[in-house]
């Protein structure tokens, strides 16, 4: 009996230590202390080396530098439909069915002057800045210019952190730059990305014909509020003013748009000084030289803008320029775009005289244009030269349809030339899709007026120009019913 307790004292005693294990370790009865838990791994998996640091380091040092001359801008404003609600590409309409909105500006002066966008404050009845430091100031609207969307406003402060203005000429594709603003007011907020594009422009944010959209493309987030906002690059220096982005849906979705900041100075100096923009033109429509406006007057490759049309007492005018001038560069500097050439001329103030350097007729020859104010009523000249006994009103052909190239023209009326105010030319009637003149944006209500530089009066003298520059391409001139004229280059097969 006593042997029998012993032994059913140890087995009790065994079960005990059995369950008391199983009950600690396996149903978690008993919880570590706080200096035995050990989370993660012991080391991190990469070790960054000194130029890994340093960058990472100007990303940091950016944003702590530039941040404190952002501000926060809010507006309460006239109510207003969204005039860019069926565009793809449209400004930040920050308050479009509100009376109160904000947006973003960026700190230019010591004493409180602030560049912005032109439509945060637009129709604005009050205006109000919040800095960094959580001061609030009402603000004045010192000036607007529309046609660059730059605006810019003040507040009454002194010893203000001022932004850096850097030179968004040197700026590069591929360049790393930051965003910094106040997007879907979330205050002081920092993205980056890198320089997707230069010179882009055509977007039609700025509907009036004189606007000047030179954008630089960027991939750092940009949303709504940021508006007015800092692209600046790593060593602190503000590029751009951010403006817009390209979306479907209202917000963000991979690029954003921002003004140089060259051009921003030059409008804010004005606006400062004056109150407006005392903005110089040349006077001249230009467009685009393609390839086949190239091959048509003998260049060796597409290079430069053409001269569309003069306008009527405008700069060029009173110049040695003509109507199918290519111009290469401004100043020295190279134009390959029409926005190009808008960017910089609307940086020079009226009175200013810039040197063109200019092609034609096979050589290349330069031209000085003082610039002059711009006419609200100018026009292009009307396209007339011949008198009446020099046309030659009868031909038997009065239409023709040039299959290869998808066109059909006909003969002016009386009635055309009252609706186009010309006096030669021929009416195109149909343009097939697809076609070689429906790529090169010709369209049936279009004049031609003048074929390889000269003037055309009937189909007649159209076909032979056609059948002229087979195998080779012809320059073409045409007007529409308001009066806009510009040149086309069409290539004629063999």
């Amino acid at each position: 009996m006593k042997l029998k307790g012993i032994v059913g004292a140890v087995i009790l005693l065994g079960m005990g230590i059995l369950f008391g294990a199983i009950l600690v370790s396996g149903f978690g009865l008993v919880r570590p202390g706080y200096a035995d838990i050990k989370l993660g791994a012991d080391n991190a998996p990469v070790t960054l080396d000194a130029d890994a640091s340093s960058f990472s380091q100007a990303f940091i040092e950016t944003a702590k530098k530039v941040t404190p001359a952002i501000v926060q801008i809010t507006v309460v404003s006239e109510i207003e439909n969204n005039p860019h609600d069926d565009f793809f590409f449209f400004p930040f309409k920050d308050m479009p069915k509100e009376q109160k909105g904000s947006g973003s500006g960026i700190i230019i002066s010591k004493d409180g002057y602030i560049v912005t966008n032109n439509h945060v404050v637009e129709h604005a009845n009050k205006v109000t800045v919040g800095l960094f430091d959580k001061r609030t100031f009402d603000a004045k609207v010192i000036g607007t210019d529309p046609l660059t969307d730059l605006a810019v406003i003040k507040i009454d402060a002194d010893n203000l952190p001022v932004a850096y203005l850097g030179d968004s000429d040197q700026l590069k594709v591929g360049q790393w730059v930051m965003a910094i603003g106040n997007p879907l007011s979330l205050a002081s907020t920092v993205t980056a990305g890198i320089v997707s594009a230069m010179g882009r422009g055509q977007l039609g944010l700025i509907k009036d014909s004189y606007g000047v959209e030179d954008f630089i493309q960027t991939d750092a987030a940009i949303n709504p509020g940021n508006s007015g906002g800092a692209l600046v690059d790593l060593s602190g220096s503000v590029v751009g003013v951010n403006s817009a982005i390209a979306t479907q849906t209202g917000t963000y979705i991979g690029y954003g748009f921002a003004i140089p900041i060259n051009l921003a100075k030059s409008v804010a100096k004005d606006l400062i000084a004056n109150g407006k923009v005392n903005r110089g033109y040349i006077g001249i429509n230009i467009g685009n030289v393609d390839d086949a406006i190239a091959k048509s007057i003998g260049m060796d490759k597409p290079h430069g803008v053409i001269i569309q049309g003069i306008l009527k007492n405008g700069a060029a005018s009173e110049s040695d320029l003509r109507a199918g001038d290519v111009i290469l560069s401004v100043d020295g500097k190279e134009v390959d775009a029409p926005n190009q050439l808008q960017s910089y001329v609307a940086s020079q103030t009226a009175g200013t005289t810039i040197k063109l350097k200019i092609y034609r007729d096979g050589e290349t020859i330069e031209r000085k244009v003082t610039l002059k104010p711009r006419e609200e009523d100018a026009k292009t000249e009307p396209v007339s030269s011949k008198s009446e006994n020099e046309k030659e009103n009868n031909t038997k052909m009065s239409t023709a349809t040039f299959d290869n190239l998808g066109l059909t023209v006909k003969n002016l009326t009386d009635r055309d030339k009252s609706d186009f105010n010309v006096d030669h030319g021929v009416l195109i009637t149909e343009v097939k899709h697809y076609s070689a003149a429906e790529d090169q944006r010709l369209f049936a209500g279009l004049v031609i007026v003048q074929a390889d530089r000269k003037e055309i009066d009937n189909v007649e003298d159209f076909t032979k120009a056609v059948d002229s520059k087979k195998g080779s391409a012809l320059l073409l001139k045409v007007i529409d019913n308001k009066g806009n004229n510009r040149f086309v280059g069409l290539e004629i097969p063999e």
